[in-house]
Formats: structure tokens, sequence, C-alpha cells
């Protein structure tokens, strides 16, 4: 496309301020902004600034929801048992069939860390990274299955080259070249909230932001890795988020669960403590499953119960999936398998006289895609609850946050490694951190083997490989 078609372009969409400072740019800067503007879909933004984006009411959703069909952690009520999934989980894993999606495009801009967030040392006594942790968790369950579990490790346009250089540098720790997988998921304009027009970070760069982790579909097919999947004879996809380094990746009674329900998708959810906990409520509304944001359902809603005194809506979202593979190849053919969801926020921006202005409050609308409105589309599809103290400690807020920080995390990681001791038997002191590296004990039953039953731990200590 020429300049001249591409200022057409714009001017048909009512967006030709975006070359305004076209004369004043750099050979390389128009090529980079020519290039910026030959990928932005002008009519898809254009129906979504200009109302053709129906906004669900809520209200009536939540009136007429109900719990989500569920296994349990009590089990009383559960088709299968703990045993039968893990046993069904073991088969497909000894036979190569499952990998993993990690989704890490996040920066650790809310940590006071100016990195990708993967990169943040959060190991309680080694410093291990998130990144590292999980990639330490893969390779075992690789070991223990002697097989290989790929891994597609999904960045955005801000971490994409430091997250590949910092994993160069420490040789993928030790993952297989061919089970490591990088992708970028893609991006979005923002609109003016008043005018539907585009904004320009600078003279020469259009203002985009990543499109959501729904955005993992279509980067997961444009990049070939849905391809490569099915070339590996991959079935199931286990996806999970680089902030949660308590996450069972690969989960054995999860997949299992998943696989006896025969489900396209399956969601590990946690019992919220309280009706207004913000986390994402997984539901059964018209015959189908869903998510309702903790900022859509209404209070009123929210404070439900059931005939016993529970909650009609416990199940929260932890952000942890398992993927048929041919459901998630079906729904990267239909192109509105995924809506978008609006968000209004505070972007700075160049106006038209080259001036940065920084909004004291919301000026534009972020269009973003969310991987948890696959369920709709799912056959049969689950949740599945957890202990939140085993599989949820998300790392995202700086240090004196109430929750969620590197303090809280690490306490967590250090809890859970104690439990893990305290089970085969061995005495761990008050107060002493520990941390397990599962390449040296992925779960209680490899850690009998390698300590004493009445071991005293009277010190900090880091079980290394």
């Amino acid at each position: 496309m020429n300049l001249n078609e591409i200022k057409d372009m714009l001017r048909r969409y009512g967006q030709d301020h975006l070359l305004g400072f076209w004369d004043q740019l750099s050979a390389p800067q128009q090529q980079r902004l020519s290039a910026q503007l030959q990928g932005i879909d002008f009519e898809l933004i254009s129906r979504l600034a200009t109302g053709e984006h129906r906004e669900q009411d809520w209200q009536s959703l939540a009136a007429r929801a109900q719990s989500p069909p569920a296994f349990r952690l009590e089990g009383k009520a559960n088709r299968f048992t703990a045993e039968q999934a893990r046993a069904r989980a073991d088969k497909a894993l000894r036979a190569g069939q499952l990998g993993a999606v990690l989704v890490a495009g996040g920066q650790g801009s809310r940590l006071g860390f100016a990195h990708p967030k993967g990169l943040y040392p959060i190991g309680p006594l080694s410093q291990r990274t998130l990144l590292q942790m999980h990639i330490d968790q893969l390779r075992a369950i690789a070991r223990r299955y002697r097989v290989h579990v790929p891994l597609y490790l999904m960045t955005s346009p801000a971490t994409h080259a430091e997250t590949i250089e910092f994993l160069r540098q420490h040789h993928q720790f030790g993952l297989d070249e061919d089970d490591l997988h990088i992708f970028c998921q893609g991006t979005m304009p923002a609109v003016d909230t008043r005018t539907g027009r585009l904004l320009l970070a600078s003279s020469g760069e259009v203002f985009l932001s990543p499109d959501g982790h729904g955005g993992t579909l279509a980067a997961l097919q444009g990049s070939g890795c849905l391809d490569d999947m099915q070339r590996r004879g991959i079935r199931q996809l286990y996806y999970f988020q680089v902030d949660n380094p308590l996450v069972s990746i690969c989960d054995p009674e999860l997949v299992g669960y998943h696989l006896l329900s025969e489900s396209e998708m399956t969601t590990q959810v946690i019992a919220k403590q309280h009706p207004l906990e913000k986390v994402g409520n997984v539901v059964m509304a018209d015959g189908r499953m869903m998510v309702i944001e903790y900022s859509d359902l209404p209070p009123e809603q929210a404070e439900r119960r059931n005939p016993d005194g529970s909650l009609t809506f416990w199940a929260g979202s932890i952000a942890v999936h398992v993927f048929e593979v041919d459901f998630l190849n079906r729904m990267a053919q239909a192109s509105e398998s995924l809506p978008f969801h609006r968000a209004h926020k505070t972007v700075p921006f160049v106006d038209e006289s080259g001036r940065l202005v920084t909004p004291s409050e919301p000026n534009v609308i972020k269009f973003e895609r969310f991987i948890f409105d696959l369920m709709p589309a799912a056959k049969n599809a689950i949740v599945v609850e957890s202990a939140e103290a085993e599989t949820f400690a998300p790392l995202k807020n700086a240090r004196g946050a109430a929750k969620d920080t590197p303090e809280t995390t690490r306490q967590a990681i250090s809890d859970k490694h104690k439990r893990m001791l305290q089970a085969i038997g061995a005495q761990v002191a008050d107060g002493i951190v520990v941390e397990i590296n599962p390449l040296f004990a992925l779960d209680a039953a490899e850690l009998r083997r390698k300590i004493e039953s009445g071991a005293s731990i009277e010190r900090n200590t880091y079980f290394d490989e």
C-alpha cells in the first residue's frame, strides 16, 4: 500500500490526522508508521467506536444465572473420584498429549519493577524468577512422565524482546529449544471517547496496547503454534498466567476431570471467601457457562444464597484453564468467537500541535478480548475447585498493599512447601522459611523418597535439584 492509498484509507474512516506530522518524520519513522497503519483494521475499529457493540445487561443476566457444574473439593456429589481423575490424567501425560501456554505479557510497573513481570525474583530463598519457577516445574513434569511438554510462551510488544534475551542468557533454564515457542500477542488502538479518533503516542507512532489475554487465540494461530501442536500430537493445552507461582501446571486432578467429562474447556476455581471478592465469577446462565467480572456483578446478586446458605456465585476464576486443542482450532476459524470488551482508560497522547498531553481523567476507550469468553461455546464446560492456599498466590501489587505483594506471595510459597514437608512427617521449626524446587521433589510422594520421616528442619532451607 503506497502513501496515497494510506491517505485514502484514513480519510475514509476520518483518521487522516494520523499523518499530520508525516513530513517531519525520518524515512525509518515513516516506514514504521506506515506499517502500523496498514496493520490496523479500521473497519473493525469503526464498528466498535460507533456503537456496534451491545452492552450486556449484567443485572438481568446475573438474576437468571446459577452456580456452574463443578467438581468440588469435598467431593460428595462429584461424578468421578479424585483417584479416577489422577489415573486418567496420568495416562494422557505419559502419552505426551499435554502442552502448556503461559501468558507473560505484563510489565512489572505496579511492582515498581521496570522489566517484564516474569523476570521478577520471587523464590523465597532461591530468588528464582517467576519464569524460572514455571520452567522448573515443566521440566520436572516432563522428567516424571518421560515425555516432552512444550511451552508456548506468549509475550506482548512491551515484554517480547527482553523476555527472549533473558531466556537466552539463562539457556532457557534447561528447557529444550524445541520445547519452547515464544510468540507475541496482538495489539489494538484506543479511540478518543469524544471523537472516536485514534491517538498518537508520538508524532510518528499510533498508540497501541495489548489486545487482552483473549488475544492468545489469534496469536496462537497466527504464530503457527496451533499447527505445531497438531504436528506434535498435543491434544490438551494447559493455560496459566505468569504472575501465579503457586499454579500446579498440568494438575492431574484438573486434567483428569476435564478428560473424564469430555470437556472442551475446563476452568480451575477457588471458593470465594466473601460475596464481593475481586475475582471473576464463573456461572451458568441460559444453558452456557460464562464469567461475570466482579465489577459487573450487581452487589445484591453477589449476595445471593442457595437454600443451604452457601453463595450462589461461589466459583472465583484464577485464570487457569484446560483446553482441547481441536476446540481452539475450531474457535480460531470463527472471527467473532471472542467479543471485544470496552474499558475507559487514561492515556497520554500527542495533540495536533505536537504537544504531549497527559489527561487527568479517562479519555479513551480500549478494546480487549478475554480468554474466558470461549466458555459459552465449549461443549461440556466444567469448573474444578482447588484450595486457594495450594494453587493461587498471584504477584500483583507493590510492597505495602494488603495482598498479592512480594511478601505475601513468598510467604504462600514457603507455607505450601512447609505443608509438603509436614505431610511426610518432617518437623519444621516456627518461623523457618523453606523452598522446594520441583526438580528436587514435584510432590509429597517424591519428597518422601528423599527426606526421612521425622527429619527436623531448624534453619531456612532451599531444597534444590
